[in-house]
Protein backbone atom coordinates (compact mmCIF):
# COMPACT_ATOMS: atom_id res chain seq x y z
CA UNK A 1 0.00 0.00 0.00
CA UNK A 2 1.55 3.35 -1.02
CA UNK A 3 2.37 5.85 1.69
CA UNK A 4 0.37 9.04 1.67
CA UNK A 5 0.73 12.47 3.18
CA UNK A 6 -2.63 13.92 4.11
CA UNK A 7 -3.50 17.18 2.33
CA UNK A 8 -3.23 20.37 4.29
CA UNK A 9 -6.68 21.58 5.27
CA UNK A 10 -7.76 25.16 5.79
CA UNK A 11 -9.70 23.96 8.83
CA UNK A 12 -7.94 24.13 12.22
CA UNK A 13 -6.34 20.77 13.15
CA UNK A 14 -8.40 18.51 15.38
CA UNK A 15 -7.67 15.32 17.27
CA UNK A 16 -4.29 14.33 18.65
CA UNK A 17 -0.95 13.84 16.97
CA UNK A 18 -0.60 10.33 15.61
CA UNK A 19 2.64 9.62 17.49
CA UNK A 20 0.96 10.61 20.77
CA UNK A 21 -1.95 8.26 20.11
CA UNK A 22 0.45 5.41 19.35
CA UNK A 23 2.48 6.10 22.50
CA UNK A 24 -0.69 6.22 24.60
CA UNK A 25 -1.56 2.78 23.24
CA UNK A 26 1.67 1.47 24.72
CA UNK A 27 3.58 0.94 21.48
CA UNK A 28 6.63 2.86 22.67
CA UNK A 29 7.89 6.34 23.43
CA UNK A 30 6.77 9.20 21.19
CA UNK A 31 10.16 9.20 19.50
CA UNK A 32 9.91 5.46 18.84
CA UNK A 33 6.40 5.94 17.47
CA UNK A 34 7.65 8.69 15.16
CA UNK A 35 10.09 6.15 13.76
CA UNK A 36 7.26 3.64 13.27
CA UNK A 37 5.35 6.26 11.28
CA UNK A 38 8.34 7.13 9.11
CA UNK A 39 8.94 3.43 8.45
CA UNK A 40 5.42 3.11 7.02
CA UNK A 41 4.15 0.76 9.72
CA UNK A 42 1.10 2.87 10.59
CA UNK A 43 -2.19 3.14 8.66
CA UNK A 44 -4.98 5.65 9.13
CA UNK A 45 -8.27 4.64 7.54
CA UNK A 46 -6.46 1.90 5.57
CA UNK A 47 -3.84 4.29 4.15
CA UNK A 48 -0.19 4.28 5.20
CA UNK A 49 0.72 7.63 6.71
CA UNK A 50 4.34 8.75 7.03
CA UNK A 51 3.80 12.44 7.82
CA UNK A 52 4.78 13.31 11.39
CA UNK A 53 2.29 15.54 13.14
CA UNK A 54 -0.73 14.02 11.41
CA UNK A 55 -3.72 14.49 13.68
CA UNK A 56 -6.19 11.69 14.24
CA UNK A 57 -9.28 10.87 16.28
CA UNK A 58 -9.26 7.29 17.51
CA UNK A 59 -12.98 7.47 18.28
CA UNK A 60 -13.94 7.84 14.63
CA UNK A 61 -10.89 6.75 12.63
CA UNK A 62 -9.30 3.35 12.16
CA UNK A 63 -5.64 3.28 13.08
CA UNK A 64 -3.52 0.21 12.43
CA UNK A 65 0.00 -0.66 13.53
CA UNK A 66 1.64 -3.54 11.68
CA UNK A 67 -1.82 -4.53 10.51
CA UNK A 68 -3.39 -4.63 13.99
CA UNK A 69 -6.21 -2.21 14.71
CA UNK A 70 -5.89 0.03 17.76
CA UNK A 71 -8.97 0.48 19.89
CA UNK A 72 -9.92 3.27 22.25
CA UNK A 73 -9.58 1.68 25.67
CA UNK A 74 -10.48 3.04 29.04
CA UNK A 75 -7.26 3.69 30.98
CA UNK A 76 -6.49 0.88 33.42
CA UNK A 77 -3.95 0.79 36.23
CA UNK A 78 -3.07 -2.28 38.30
CA UNK A 79 -0.57 -2.78 41.09
CA UNK A 80 0.80 -6.34 41.11
CA UNK A 81 2.98 -8.02 43.75
CA UNK A 82 5.30 -9.98 41.47
CA UNK A 83 6.47 -13.38 42.75
CA UNK A 84 9.79 -15.04 41.96
CA UNK A 85 9.90 -17.13 38.79
CA UNK A 86 7.63 -14.73 36.88
CA UNK A 87 8.94 -12.68 33.95
CA UNK A 88 8.05 -9.04 33.33
CA UNK A 89 7.97 -9.19 29.54
CA UNK A 90 4.66 -9.40 27.67
CA UNK A 91 6.03 -12.02 25.31
CA UNK A 92 8.17 -14.95 26.40
CA UNK A 93 9.16 -17.60 23.82
CA UNK A 94 10.04 -20.02 26.64
CA UNK A 95 6.45 -19.97 27.85
CA UNK A 96 7.30 -18.95 31.40
CA UNK A 97 4.61 -17.34 33.60
CA UNK A 98 4.28 -13.60 33.03
CA UNK A 99 3.23 -10.72 35.25
CA UNK A 100 0.38 -9.94 32.84
CA UNK A 101 -0.97 -13.45 33.48
CA UNK A 102 -1.61 -12.53 37.12
CA UNK A 103 -4.54 -10.26 36.19
CA UNK A 104 -7.69 -11.59 34.49
CA UNK A 105 -8.09 -11.34 30.69
CA UNK A 106 -11.05 -9.03 31.29
CA UNK A 107 -8.54 -6.34 32.33
CA UNK A 108 -7.70 -5.91 28.64
CA UNK A 109 -4.36 -5.44 26.92
CA UNK A 110 -1.84 -4.30 29.52
CA UNK A 111 1.92 -3.91 29.68
CA UNK A 112 4.42 -3.61 32.49
CA UNK A 113 6.04 -0.34 33.52
CA UNK A 114 9.71 -1.24 33.87
CA UNK A 115 10.88 -4.70 34.85
CA UNK A 116 12.03 -6.87 37.70
CA UNK A 117 14.20 -9.91 36.99
CA UNK A 118 12.86 -13.41 37.61
CA UNK A 119 14.41 -13.70 41.07
CA UNK A 120 13.17 -10.31 42.28
CA UNK A 121 9.75 -9.63 43.77
CA UNK A 122 7.61 -6.67 44.60
CA UNK A 123 5.72 -3.83 42.99
CA UNK A 124 5.04 -3.94 39.26
CA UNK A 125 2.64 -1.49 37.63
CA UNK A 126 0.46 -2.75 34.76
CA UNK A 127 -1.36 -0.25 32.56
CA UNK A 128 -2.55 0.56 29.06
CA UNK A 129 -1.66 4.24 29.60
CA UNK A 130 1.41 4.52 27.40
CA UNK A 131 1.88 8.21 28.08
CA UNK A 132 2.18 7.67 31.84
CA UNK A 133 4.33 4.57 31.40
CA UNK A 134 6.81 6.41 29.19
CA UNK A 135 7.02 9.30 31.65
CA UNK A 136 7.62 6.94 34.57
CA UNK A 137 10.55 5.35 32.70
CA UNK A 138 11.98 8.29 30.74
CA UNK A 139 15.39 9.64 31.88
CA UNK A 140 14.08 13.19 31.86
CA UNK A 141 11.71 12.56 34.77
CA UNK A 142 13.91 10.37 36.98
CA UNK A 143 11.06 8.79 38.92
CA UNK A 144 12.58 7.01 41.89
CA UNK A 145 12.13 3.34 42.77
CA UNK A 146 12.60 2.05 46.34
CA UNK A 147 13.88 -1.44 47.14
CA UNK A 148 14.46 -3.57 50.23
CA UNK A 149 17.58 -5.59 49.58
CA UNK A 150 18.75 -8.43 51.80
CA UNK A 151 22.49 -9.00 51.38
CA UNK A 152 25.07 -11.38 52.80
CA UNK A 153 27.47 -9.78 55.26
CA UNK A 154 27.45 -6.44 57.02
CA UNK A 155 28.43 -3.58 54.67
CA UNK A 156 30.82 -1.07 56.21
CA UNK A 157 30.00 2.65 56.01
CA UNK A 158 32.58 2.94 53.24
CA UNK A 159 30.56 0.51 51.12
CA UNK A 160 27.39 2.56 51.53
CA UNK A 161 29.34 5.69 50.67
CA UNK A 162 30.68 4.02 47.56
CA UNK A 163 27.15 3.10 46.48
CA UNK A 164 26.20 6.76 46.70
CA UNK A 165 29.35 7.88 44.86
CA UNK A 166 28.94 5.23 42.20
CA UNK A 167 30.55 2.13 40.73
CA UNK A 168 31.72 1.54 37.18
CA UNK A 169 29.68 -1.10 35.31
CA UNK A 170 29.98 -2.21 31.70
CA UNK A 171 27.41 0.40 30.56
CA UNK A 172 29.03 3.18 32.56
CA UNK A 173 28.84 4.81 35.97
CA UNK A 174 26.02 3.61 38.26
CA UNK A 175 25.03 4.84 41.69
CA UNK A 176 22.09 4.92 44.09
CA UNK A 177 20.19 8.03 45.10
CA UNK A 178 20.20 6.92 48.73
CA UNK A 179 20.91 3.84 50.84
CA UNK A 180 20.51 3.02 54.51
CA UNK A 181 20.58 -0.06 56.71
CA UNK A 182 16.93 -0.87 57.45
CA UNK A 183 17.58 -3.83 59.76
CA UNK A 184 20.38 -6.16 60.82
CA UNK A 185 20.44 -9.95 60.89
CA UNK A 186 22.97 -12.47 62.14
CA UNK A 187 24.55 -13.10 58.74
CA UNK A 188 23.49 -10.02 56.82
CA UNK A 189 21.46 -6.85 56.62
CA UNK A 190 18.44 -5.47 54.81
CA UNK A 191 19.21 -2.27 52.93
CA UNK A 192 16.68 0.28 51.77
CA UNK A 193 17.92 1.57 48.43
CA UNK A 194 16.50 4.25 46.15
CA UNK A 195 17.43 4.27 42.46
CA UNK A 196 16.62 6.56 39.58
CA UNK A 197 18.50 4.67 36.88
CA UNK A 198 17.60 1.78 34.63
CA UNK A 199 20.58 -0.49 34.11
CA UNK A 200 19.92 -4.22 33.81
CA UNK A 201 20.07 -6.03 37.20
CA UNK A 202 21.70 -2.92 38.58
CA UNK A 203 21.35 -3.56 42.32
CA UNK A 204 22.66 -7.13 42.13
CA UNK A 205 25.63 -6.06 40.06
CA UNK A 206 26.45 -3.09 42.29
CA UNK A 207 26.40 -5.22 45.42
CA UNK A 208 28.40 -8.03 43.80
CA UNK A 209 31.05 -5.52 42.75
CA UNK A 210 31.32 -4.38 46.36
CA UNK A 211 31.48 -7.92 47.76
CA UNK A 212 27.95 -8.49 49.04
CA UNK A 213 25.70 -11.06 47.39
CA UNK A 214 22.00 -10.21 47.17
CA UNK A 215 19.80 -12.89 48.74
CA UNK A 216 16.44 -11.20 48.31
CA UNK A 217 15.26 -8.10 46.47
CA UNK A 218 11.81 -6.53 46.82
CA UNK A 219 10.64 -3.35 45.12
CA UNK A 220 8.41 -1.55 47.60
CA UNK A 221 7.67 1.75 45.84
CA UNK A 222 7.49 3.54 42.51
CA UNK A 223 7.46 7.25 43.24
CA UNK A 224 4.53 7.78 45.67
CA UNK A 225 2.98 4.35 44.95
CA UNK A 226 3.64 1.84 47.74
CA UNK A 227 3.46 -1.95 47.66
CA UNK A 228 1.80 -2.10 51.08
CA UNK A 229 0.55 -5.40 52.44
CA UNK A 230 -0.86 -6.87 49.23
CA UNK A 231 0.00 -10.62 49.14
CA UNK A 232 2.59 -12.06 46.77
CA UNK A 233 0.95 -12.88 43.44
CA UNK A 234 -2.07 -10.66 44.11
CA UNK A 235 -3.16 -7.50 42.31
CA UNK A 236 -5.46 -4.54 42.81
CA UNK A 237 -6.64 -1.55 40.82
CA UNK A 238 -5.17 1.84 41.62
CA UNK A 239 -7.60 4.35 43.07
CA UNK A 240 -7.98 7.79 41.42
CA UNK A 241 -5.82 9.51 44.05
CA UNK A 242 -2.94 7.09 43.36
CA UNK A 243 -3.23 7.66 39.62
CA UNK A 244 -3.19 11.43 40.09
CA UNK A 245 -0.15 11.19 42.38
CA UNK A 246 1.73 9.05 39.85
CA UNK A 247 0.92 11.45 37.03
CA UNK A 248 2.06 14.41 39.12
CA UNK A 249 5.34 12.66 39.93
CA UNK A 250 5.87 11.69 36.30
CA UNK A 251 5.24 15.27 35.20
CA UNK A 252 7.47 16.95 37.78
CA UNK A 253 10.23 14.36 37.94
CA UNK A 254 12.75 14.73 40.73
CA UNK A 255 10.98 17.75 42.21
CA UNK A 256 8.15 15.52 43.47
CA UNK A 257 10.18 12.53 44.67
CA UNK A 258 9.52 11.75 48.34
CA UNK A 259 13.20 11.63 49.29
CA UNK A 260 13.73 15.19 48.14
CA UNK A 261 16.90 14.20 46.30
CA UNK A 262 17.30 15.67 42.84
CA UNK A 263 18.17 13.18 40.12
CA UNK A 264 19.11 12.99 36.46
CA UNK A 265 18.50 9.46 35.28
CA UNK A 266 15.82 6.91 34.52
CA UNK A 267 14.38 4.30 36.85
CA UNK A 268 13.67 1.70 34.34
CA UNK A 269 14.67 -1.79 33.42
CA UNK A 270 15.50 -4.59 35.83
CA UNK A 271 16.79 -4.35 39.36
Amino acid sequence: MPAVNRPISSEPPTGERLQKVLAAAGLGSRRECETFIQEGRVEVDRQVVTQLGTRVDLSCQEIRFDGETLTAERPAYYLVHKPTGVVSTNSDPAGRPRVVDLVPPSAGRLFTVGRLDMNSTGLILLTNDGELANRLMHPRYGVQKTYHVQVVGHPEPAVLKQLRRGVHLAEGHAKVVSVRIKSRRKQGVILEMVLDEGKNREIRRLMARLGHRVQRLVRVAIGPLRLGDIPVGAYRSLDPNEVRALKKTASQGSQSNPTGVRNKHSAGKRA
